[in-house]
């Protein structure tokens, strides 16, 4: 009898490490196939970009508090996310469903009345996609599409020595988010009688339900003339995604802890459940905000930015990824985000 491994035993980035390794690719347009946010094909006078991810009820989602206008427009967003991490433009999307009887043609009109929403919000064209019965609840599959000029294309093996390490927004909101609809769905589960108490809770609601693709920083970005030097969006938690620059760009990173973008609304719910806000900052996933690295040169410029926080910088040694706490201390970051399996 030959051996079994269990998927879980090398988890999602294993299994693809071990799919990656098959693959030979042939044709001579294709600049990047597995291994970035998106793949790169070579079209002449710019490159285009395409993406594809899978929302799986159960896995992705919850039908209980996930209402389907909002499923559908995270489901673009988050594909509209992969572009801008290549630095790139969103420009068409093609959808598919695996969807059970259990679900009405007014729920599917619901479903994609946030589709739709979100392709007029992040000027995408809804070009095609299938239709099939399933079994096991909704499946949504989105492929997206872009293009990116070919000396703005930006990766995630990219990053040098002393260059800055800068994120978008804030971060753990939408951890936060899914531990308040978690907690209610539990008291309701125990007694349906009482209503979910949500109130004053809107923004990290928001950040779970219906996360919004950062094209706007991408725009910022192209305003101020800087080329990151690499980047990638922030789904599995920033923790993950720092270990994941690391490792393609061949550098370590020093992350500081009290320069962590978060949310006061973040601070003050992580306390309630009982966790640093840090830990939820580094951890918890689904932001879908943009982690990349710029030059010393441009610190100026990113610094002015807003809506970008500089949170520390690449190193060119091997120490591996670390957390600088505000009294000195250093403690090695751990992927500790999302685990498909």
């Amino acid at each position: 009898m030959s051996d079994r491994t269990e998927l879980d035993e090398i988890g999602e980035f294993g299994l693809i490490e071990r799919i990656t390794k098959a693959v030979e690719l042939k044709q001579k347009d294709t600049v990047k196939g597995i291994g970035d946010d998106a793949a790169v094909i070579d079209r002449g006078d710019y490159y285009e970009l395409i993406s594809t991810d899978l929302l799986t009820e159960n896995i992705h989602f919850d039908m209980s508090y996930t209402p389907l206008k909002h499923l559908g427009y995270k489901a673009i967003s988050v594909n509209v996310s992969d572009i801008c991490a290549m630095n790139g433009t969103a420009t068409h999307v093609t959808v598919s469903l695996a969807i059970s009887n259990r679900f009405s043609v007014e729920a599917v009109d619901e479903l994609y009345a946030g589709i739709l929403l979100a392709c007029e919000k992040f000027n995408v064209d809804l070009i095609g996609g299938d239709t099939t019965s399933s079994l096991s609840g909704l499946t949504i599959s989105v492929t997206a599409f872009g293009r990116v000029a070919k000396d703005k294309i930006t990766y995630r093996n990219g990053a040098k020595d002393k260059d800055l390490i800068c994120v978008s927004g804030d971060l753990g909101a939408a951890y936060i988010g899914l531990q308040l609809l978690e907690r209610e769905k539990q008291i309701w589960k125990e007694n349906p009688d009482v209503q979910p108490d949500l109130e004053g809770n809107d923004y990290v609601l928001e950040r779970i339900l219906k996360p919004e693709a950062r094209i706007d920083i991408v725009e910022l970005l192209e305003k101020e003339g800087i080329v990151p030097t690499s980047m990638m969006d922030i789904s599995d938690g920033l923790g993950s995604e720092v270990l994941h620059l690391c490792k393609q760009s061949n550098c370590s990173a020093r992350i500081y802890e009290d320069k962590l973008p978060i949310d006061a609304t973040v601070s003050i719910q992580a306390k309630e459940f009982n966790m640093e806000p840090s830990t939820c900052a580094m951890n918890g996933g689904e932001d879908y905000e943009l982690l990349f690295t710029v030059k010393q040169e441009d610190f100026h410029k990113v610094n002015a930015m807003p809506e970008v926080k500089i949170i520390g910088y690449m190193e060119d040694d091997s120490q591996g990824a670390r957390l600088v706490f505000p009294q000195g201390e250093e403690v090695e970051i751990k992927a500790q985000g999302w685990k498909s399996f």
